[in-house]
């Protein structure tokens, strides 16, 4: 018998939910995953028990699932882990209801639409003064035919979790005004006009994207990394980091804290920045709030988020002032196809490569000690690839 009167409850399966069961074993501490389709964190050996949940299309039936599976399963106060943009969705709308049940640690909807919604967290930033992508709003295709812009520039909608499971892109890039127009008419077919935002290109690629991860508490930063996510897929305009590189980069840190204050945030998140060479300085893209998909690389830096959110859900102080640098988070399966493009296209060298994936590393899904889920992610991989629009 595990040494917890209460556990986790992680919501989805795949290597983001695997890699929180996976640093909440030092815990010693019950951990349920539930998903709506087979997932490869089922299979690993610190996963206690699996449940097939309705999807997060449907919230109302998965708030009551969630109750139901409490009663069932004589869970009391357990903590529930989110692992995506709907999943946050439910937790804050819902949490009232929730937090009768379980320890939820998403804040409320007032303060978690600042940063579900990219077009209120564009809003916050130009409020403290934070730079951010030039980014306008049209309403309808009358304003968008009347903006002066230099393109390229990318169509983005404000709400993920409404746009990327039908397109499986986070943004449309459009090189000159017809296409403009055209992606403009396609996405409002998706989502509501009033979610579609015109932002301006940032240059650089994905060598210039950065990230400030952090536990944040009534003002205070708990524990942190910085990282740089060198390669995403696809590395364009990419919808997933592949690797991830720690770093440190005190500016980071000095906008997000004031951002998060702003709001009175709590919890895990992700502050996303772009590095723009023309001015010399970070831009806020967006912030993530919940663990991101690279968030074991903080357990390998030497800062495990799942278990200090834990700890801290469960009234433990925790406190975490550093972190190493250097150290490297690799996406398996979907890392070696972006290197092999860019290879192709002669924008990498392979001695880049065999560089890169030197040294201090933390892996995705592949551990010599809980080996299934990658086996299992192996036979499972051209669905993901089809779910998820692998692409070149």
């Amino acid at each position: 018998m595990k040494n917890s009167t209460n556990g986790a409850v992680i919501i989805g399966g795949d290597f983001q939910g695997l890699g929180i069961a996976r640093n909440l074993a030092p815990l010693d501490i019950p951990v349920i995953i539930v998903d709506t389709r087979f997932c490869i964190g089922r299979v690993s050996r610190y996963t206690d028990r699996y449940f097939s949940s309705p999807p997060l299309t449907d919230p109302e039936g998965f708030v009551d699932f969630l109750i139901r599976l409490a009663f069932e399963e004589g869970m009391k106060k357990w903590v529930l882990f989110p692992t995506s943009d709907r999943a946050v969705f439910i937790l804050s709308k819902y949490r009232d209801r929730l937090s009768e049940y379980y320890l939820v640690p998403t804040p409320p909807w007032e303060i978690t639409r600042l940063a579900y919604d990219k077009k209120l967290t564009h809003r916050l930033a130009e409020k403290l003064e934070i730079p951010a992508p030039i980014t306008f709003f049209p309403q309808d295709l009358e304003e968008l035919k009347d903006l002066v812009l230099d393109f390229p520039v990318i169509l983005k909608p404000s709400v993920i979790a409404n746009f990327f499971p039908v397109v499986k892109r986070k943004a449309l890039p459009v090189r000159n005004r017809n296409e403009l127009m055209e992606g403009y008419r396609y996405m409002s077919s998706i989502i509501p006009k009033d979610e579609i935002m015109v932002q301006e290109i940032i240059g650089g690629g994905a060598k210039n994207l950065y990230s400030f991860c952090s536990l944040f508490r009534e003002g205070v930063v708990k524990a942190k990394i910085m990282a740089r996510r060198l390669r995403q897929h696809p590395m364009d305009f990419g919808s997933a980091t592949t690797f991830a590189l720690t770093c440190e980069e005190p500016e980071l840190e000095r906008m997000s804290v004031r951002l998060l204050e702003n709001i009175h945030y709590y919890g895990l998140s992700e502050v996303e920045f772009m590095f723009d060479q023309k001015d010399r300085t970070f831009k806020l893209l967006e912030i993530n709030p919940r663990t991101w998909g690279w968030h074991t690389l903080g357990a390998k830096a030497g800062v495990n988020f799942s278990a200090l959110l834990f700890m801290d859900m469960n009234d433990r102080s925790v406190s975490v002032d550093s972190f190493e640098k250097g150290v490297k988070w690799i996406r398996e399966i979907t890392d070696l196809p972006t290197v092999l493009t860019e290879l192709i296209k002669k924008r990498m060298k392979i001695r880049e490569y065999i560089e890169s994936v030197r040294g201090k590393k933390e892996l995705a899904v592949y551990s010599r000690r809980d080996p299934l889920p990658f086996v299992a992610e192996l036979f499972l991989a051209p669905a993901m690839w089809y779910r998820r629009g692998f692409r070149s």
